[in-house]
């Protein structure tokens, strides 16, 4: 997950990739019991972000969650 203009005081998802497994959206469709477009899924199974304009705070920050809950956040002054 991606923060593009963090705040330092909360995370915002702004862009959002699903990159484990073999199929990492098996399971989250399921979950929201619904069809969505094969393209659109495929935007989201990269370790490459969208375009995003500079943050007006300076900073970006990445969340790394992993299978188990783990989460590792990480904050870059750009």
């Amino acid at each position: 997950m991606l923060d593009t203009d963090y705040d330092g005081e909360s995370f915002s998802v702004r862009h959002c990739s699903f990159i484990g497994g073999h199929d990492p959206y098996k399971r989250l469709r399921q979950a929201l019991k619904a069809d969505i477009n094969e393209d659109a899924w495929a935007t989201l199974h990269t370790t490459r972000s969208q375009p995003f304009r500079a943050p007006t705070t300076g900073k970006i920050a990445v969340k790394i969650t992993n299978h188990y809950g783990d989460e590792v956040l990480q904050v870059y002054d750009v």
